[in-house]
């Protein structure tokens, strides 16, 4: 089970945008890379294609490794650890170490 999945709301915790919070856009497993709105916003230049028939310089986000990265505690919005605990039924969900909330709803 993956501690880090698309739609969390994550804050960075390393690197030149620590601090800032953002929701997780993609996961990249194979990479160990998560896409995050708003962090690591690059510059890329495009040529012009059929689709695309303008071209120029587009900013979109960069993945960033998923170390530098934690989930954001549900209660504070503070970084925390997560833990995965199994329930009576046998379903298995994310907890937040700070507060002891689940994650999954």
């Amino acid at each position: 089970m993956q501690k880090i999945r698309k739609g969390d709301d994550v804050v960075v915790i390393a690197g030149k945008s620590k601090g800032t919070k953002g929701k997780v856009l993609r996961v990249l497993p194979a990479d160990k890379r998560v896409l995050v709105a708003g962090v690591n916003v690059v510059t890329k230049h495009v040529k012009p294609t059929r689709q695309n028939q303008r071209g120029g310089i587009e900013r979109r986000e960069a993945p960033i490794h998923i170390s530098n990265v934690m989930i954001a505690d549900p209660q504070s919005g503070e970084p925390t650890r997560v833990r995965i605990q199994t329930l009576e039924g046998g379903r298995k969900v994310r907890v937040a170490v700070k507060s002891g909330e689940q994650i999954d709803s």
